[in-house]
């Protein structure tokens, strides 16, 4: 998967950019308040960005 396919996903589902580190970018989902660390790389596994989603309470990609 695309990283800005996935930038997009998180947007649409209320997730919000907490800061960005050297390597990841941070996000969380207000309600749970939870981070997970997006990586920068230009092509994200699918795996990876399933547990992105899992890990802040939003439907998976």
């Amino acid at each position: 998967m695309k990283r800005r396919d996935l930038i997009a996903h998180l947007l649409r589902q209320d997730g919000l950019l907490l800061r960005e580190g050297a390597r990841h970018s941070w996000w969380h989902h207000p309600q749970l308040q939870k981070p997970s660390a997006v990586p920068r790389h230009s092509e994200i596994n699918d795996h990876l960005a399933r547990k992105i989603c899992r890990d802040l309470g939003v439907r998976e990609p």
